[in-house]
Formats: C-alpha cells, structure tokens, sequence
C-alpha cells in the first residue's frame, strides 16, 4: 500500500480532539460490507490497511508500527460500457427487425439497456478501490492518501460518521489561524504595478516566496528537535494570475527554473502554483509536488529508510512523514513572519529585484 513503501498523494488533517477509546469498535461498526452484497450503487466502508479485503478491524489488523491504519474501500460492480453497447445494439437490431420500424424510440432504448443491466450486473465482478488512512495519535494527525476533492468529502464524511470527529485540512488558513494571523485581513504579495486589485492566495504567496527564499536567502531553516534542513524548488512550474478567470501556464521542458518562459510569468506578476519541493537533511530528501491552492502533495518521497522488518519500516516512514510536515509548517510561518505588515514592503521590492535580475538559458 502506498504508505508502506513507494511514493504516493497526500492531504493533512488535524483532529480536534482525541480518538474516543473504543474507535477501532466504532471505525468496525461502518466496516465495507460484503462484495456479494454489491450491487450497481458504490458501496462504501473501512477495511484495515493491511488489504482492501479484510473486513475485521481490531487490535491485530488495524494498527502497524504504532499507528491506525486503514482503508476507506469503495466497491461497485458494473457492466463494461463496451459490452452493454454491444448487447444494446443486438437487441436494437432485432427489434427493428421484428417490428419493421426503421429506428427504436428512447424509450424503448432505455428499457433495453436497463433489461441488459438487470441481466449481466450479478454477473459482474465487483472493482474495488481503497483511500488510505494513517491517524498518528501522538499529535492528532490524519494523513489521507489521496487529493480529489470527491475522495477527500467521502473520508471527511465517513470519519466523521465513525467517530463523531470532523477532521479539519491543514490549509494555509488553518495554519495562519494557530498563528494568531486573521486570514481575512491578508494582504499579499503584489509582483506587478496592474495587480493592485488583486485576490490574493497566501498560498500561491507561499510558493513563489519559496522559490526566492531557496535561491536568494540560502533557503535553509532550523527546525526544533529536528536540526537544520536545505528547500529546493524544482519544475515542472505552474503559474498563475492571481484572481478569477486567469489562465494556468506549464513550464516542463529543459530548466524550467532558469527558463525564459518562468521568467516572463513572474514578471508580469503571475506566481507559483504548483511546483516540485525539496528538502533535505544531511544525506535525506524529500520530494513531493505541492499545490499551493488545495494545500495537497503528489508523489511524496520519503528518505531512505533503514528498518527491515514491516512494522518498524512503517514507523520509521511515518516518522519521516511526521518530520516533513513539521518542516512544511515552519517554512509557512517563517513565510508568514517574513510578510508582516512592518517587513512586508522591502521583502516585496527585494522579491521583485530577484525576478529582474533572474539569468535565463
């Protein structure tokens, strides 16, 4: 499964509370029902993170190196459009034929392909797909392998559901809320004289000060109990305009850092919004895609780990997981601390002095 070994997505949520003691029996309660049970509407439930399979949620099955770990399974069976067609169209044929009508109503279409449904669905082996979840109880954190927006509503919903706790996303809103920063009072970064008008995305904000952080500040950060680690920004690049209606633009081929295009968009006050982040310590790294509007990873990477047994591998990779998202957090505070309304001018002007005088290949 993708926590346990490879790269995979990512959301961060935060729990407001802790788990109630009996939330193995409760997660248990809402577990996926049986797949002969599967009919045409998705069937819904958790399973442990052990496979997609196993329906018992318990002590021996649902925790690994120290941590909860399950699956939100989805199942549903279906009848491949390909042979529904060609059933359909079968049937279409042999009624023109029989009642010398040169074309079949709707009506009678959709009766033939609801008769075909009936038919052929029991038949059909139900697809399964699960969403992982880890839930670290040590600091009351949940993270959820998967980024779209209708698999992050499911979780929240059956979570919530479980174990009466709705989990909330670690946003920049959030975070900027814990550090005692009114959301709704920020005032952004402006690259351009035309964008006084601004919306402004502390998260695009975020990014693109990432990015003349790594290159112009050292781009390094000492973080607490964790030592001191090295941020890299690396293509592709996604820019964008801050406000409604504007058009995403992709920087993939060659150096897309030192490319003219990348250029170009920074000066005419667009900023990041999707980027490739690297962080490392000493000989570990890091790597995941951010988007800075959903606050989601991609292709998380963790460094190379040294356990051999599953369960101590698995905590050591949460571990891992743990000491990027503390990192993330502190680059985004430092972010916010860097912005303040008596250093924000002169961090802007500095900003925009680096996009002139960025060298292109």
């Amino acid at each position: 499964m993708p926590f346990e070994r490879g790269t995979f997505s990512l959301t961060i949520f935060k729990l407001t509370k802790d788990l109630p003691d009996d939330a193995l029996e409760r997660f248990n309660s809402m577990v996926a029902g049986k797949l002969d049970d599967v009919k045409d509407e998705q069937q819904i439930g958790w399973v442990s993170g052990r496979h997609l399979l196993e329906r018992r949620i318990d002590d021996e099955t649902a925790f690994l190196g120290g941590h909860i770990y399950l699956n939100l399974r989805t199942a549903q069976r279906k009848v491949p459009s390909a042979l529904l067609n060609a059933e359909a169209k079968m049937e279409e044929l042999a009624y023109i034929k029989s009642t010398g009508k040169s074309d079949v109503p709707r009506k009678v279409r959709r009766e033939i392909k609801d008769d075909i449904i009936e038919k052929r669905l029991p038949q059909m082996v139900p697809s399964i797909s699960g969403i992982p979840v880890v839930i670290d109880q040590t600091d009351n954190t949940v993270y959820l392998g998967a980024t779209s927006v209708s698999q992050i509503d499911t979780f929240l919903a059956c979570f919530n559901d479980s174990v009466d706790i709705a989990p909330i996303q670690v946003t920049a809103e959030e975070i900027m809320i814990e550090e005692k920063f009114d959301p709704r009072s920020y005032v952004g970064i402006s690259l351009a004289d035309n964008n006084n008008d601004e919306d402004y995305s502390p998260g695009r904000d975020f990014l693109t000060w990432l990015w003349y952080f790594s290159e112009e500040e050292n781009g390094t950060i000492e973080v607490s109990d964790y030592g001191r680690f090295a941020i890299g920004i690396d293509g592709p690049l996604s820019f964008i305009a801050d406000g409604k209606g504007a058009l995403e633009s992709v920087v993939r081929k060659g150096n897309p850092l030192k490319s003219a295009e990348a250029r170009a968009a920074l000066s005419v006050g667009k900023k990041l919004k999707k980027a490739k982040l690297i962080i490392c310590r000493e000989k570990e790294t890091w790597n995941t895609g951010f988007d800075a509007d959903s606050f989601t990873f991609s292709s998380v990477g963790l460094p190379e780990g040294e356990e051999m047994d599953l369960a101590s591998r698995f905590a050591e990779r949460i571990n891992n997981l743990h000491i990027f998202k503390t990192v993330f957090r502190a680059l985004f505070v430092k972010f916010l601390y860097d912005l303040k309304e008596d250093k924000r001018e002169e961090k802007v002007e500095k900003i925009k002095k680096w996009i002139t005088a960025r060298e292109t290949y």
